[in-house]
């Protein structure tokens, strides 16, 4: 065991260095040291060797003395110098991704898991006018709030955290140059509201032009100190969703017919499963009457990890999380209905097709390690594969895949299959007339066919993706997986695929992103 030395006495330490200092020198003395490191730019990575602590105990510090989960004891910077992004060009498709998270005017990401500004610049631009008005029921640091503020639109900014709104206030303390002024010219100073996002009966009914907003992931960071009632950072996930139904009903009474509700939402992890805190929360609003316009990929710019958290991934066999959803609400102007499927006639059974394919014994670096995995579109299908078999099989195991759309009787298959892979139906018959229904009857057949080859902590692998009906986004990732939800299977991992080129599935219109993502959900049999 290596020897640590107590930075207040300058003992060596064989046990635990922090129940060391917490007994020989008090829950205080520990706490002041850090705020103080913290104060003074100790990196979060040093403040934790140096007192034994984990990642969580300084955030609890953190927030218990500011009121507020902040990566940064700096103030906001006192001289603006960018007004507005260099070269910002709309994003056109379901990825993004930005290199950089955005320092224009007085965003700096101090608010502990705040979101890229890029993002509600697109929502703001693509689907507002000057003067319209925005809500942000989730304020934090107030990023919404600056961005409404440069782009010339009302923002009712509201938090149910005290601190965080005056993390917002700050933001949002600086004039606008004249030159900049929007196309009605008019400069609006966004409206702090200390509230719940679960009651907003102090708006009126359908009088919000956009919501745009970034809740907390339950259970993953607290965002207040414990006084704070009613935070759901720190509710349990079946709790948090319950209340973002809550948070779906009033959004959907408040915004006006045809106008947008924007929400940034992404998983977790339990005991090596994914959590899929992201597919309940679009379930929520869509129960609540909205359509689905847009579902967005918002993907981590570099995907590659090392270090400690790369060799567990692989050791362990768990991917870490590289993306979140973006799913784009519409609250439809009249009551509309997805139009009648056509019962398809080439959809009656599906092909299996066992392969042996020895695994090629490939460094581990070469495995992708996240949730999100990017090749050369001409390799895709090369690539997951792949990556399957090196995670998910044996060198020398066979890979049982399902191929829609065709009739045969092929040999059985060995009753103890490692690894099963259902193919995405094609792309020429993701169209209007797909018959959803039929298409999750069919899958919850092969799933039990499959279920029937599939050895003990096997995997099940579902490649699925959205596609465009009327307008609209038919989340078939979603409904497979609350079809699925119906099986003993263990979801355990949701990928989201993409090529290099960020080549195209659906081909996007004037007014809409072309779908460039599909998923992998990827069952285990208990």
């Amino acid at each position: 065991m290596v020897t640590k030395y107590c930075p207040f006495c300058h003992t060596g330490i064989n046990s635990s260095l922090v129940h060391h200092i917490r007994v020989e020198h008090g829950e205080e003395v520990l706490r002041k040291a850090v705020l103080a490191d913290k104060q003074s730019g100790v990196s979060d990575t040093q403040i934790g060797e140096k007192y034994g602590i984990s990642f969580s105990y300084l955030e609890k510090v953190i927030t218990q003395e500011y009121g507020a989960n902040i990566s940064s004891m700096v103030r906001k910077r006192t001289k603006i110098i960018l007004w507005e992004p260099k070269g910002y060009k709309p994003e056109a498709t379901t990825i993004w991704s930005f290199k950089n998270r955005g320092n224009w005017a007085t965003h700096d990401g101090r608010y502990r898991g705040n979101w890229s500004p890029y993002i509600p610049r697109n929502v703001i631009l693509r689907y507002t006018q000057p003067g319209d008005a925005i809500l942000d029921y989730f304020s934090g640091g107030g990023t919404t709030a600056v961005e409404s503020k440069l782009l010339g639109r009302r923002c009712i900014a509201r938090d149910i955290n005290p601190d965080a709104l005056t993390l917002t206030r700050e933001n949002i303390d600086f004039q606008i140059p004249l030159n900049m002024f929007s196309g009605n010219g008019m400069n609006y100073q966004p409206e702090l509201v200390l509230g719940d996002a679960r009651d907003l009966s102090s708006i009126g009914d359908e009088t919000i032009d956009l919501i745009c907003a970034h809740p907390p992931y339950a259970g993953i960071i607290n965002y207040s100190a414990d006084l704070v009632e009613g935070d759901l950072s720190r509710l349990s996930v079946s709790e948090f969703i319950t209340e973002m139904h809550k948070v779906a009903q009033e959004s959907y009474r408040v915004l006006k017919p045809g106008r947008k509700c924007a929400i940034l939402i992404g998983d977790s992890r339990k005991s090596k499963h994914i959590v899929p805190i992201a597919f309940q929360t679009i379930r929520a609003f869509l129960n609540a009457g909205f359509l689905l316009r847009e579902l967005v990929i918002k993907r981590q710019h570099n995907c590659k990890t090392t270090g400690f958290w790369y060799s567990n991934s692989i050791r362990y066999n768990f991917l870490l999380l590289a993306h979140e959803f973006l799913p784009i609400f519409e609250k439809p102007e009249t009551t509309k209905t997805i139009c009648e499927s056509k019962q398809l006639t080439w959809f009656t059974d599906f092909q299996i097709r066992q392969t042996t394919q020895e695994i090629a014994r490939v460094e581990k670096e070469q495995l992708e390690t996240t949730s999100v995995w990017i090749f050369p579109s001409n390799k895709l299908g090369e690539e997951i594969r792949r990556n399957l078999l090196g995670r998910f099989s044996q060198e020398g195991e066979t890979i049982l895949e399902y191929e829609w759309g065709q009739i045969t009787h092929p040999a059985n298959p060995t009753a103890h299959q490692k690894l099963v892979f259902m193919h995405c139906p094609p792309d020429s018959v993701l169209t209007a007339d797909f018959d959803v229904q039929h298409y999750l009857e069919l899958l919850s057949q092969a799933t039990s066919e499959a279920k029937k080859h599939l050895a003990q902590n096997g995997f099940c692998v579902i490649e699925v993706r959205d596609y465009r009906r009327n307008g609209y986004i038919v989340p078939l990732g979603l409904l497979a997986y609350e079809q699925l939800a119906k099986t003993e299977l263990e979801i355990r991992e949701i990928v989201i695929v993409t090529s290099e080129e960020n080549k195209l599935f659906d081909e996007p219109s004037a007014d809409k992103l072309g779908i460039a993502h599909k998923y992998l959900l990827i069952y285990r049999k208990p």
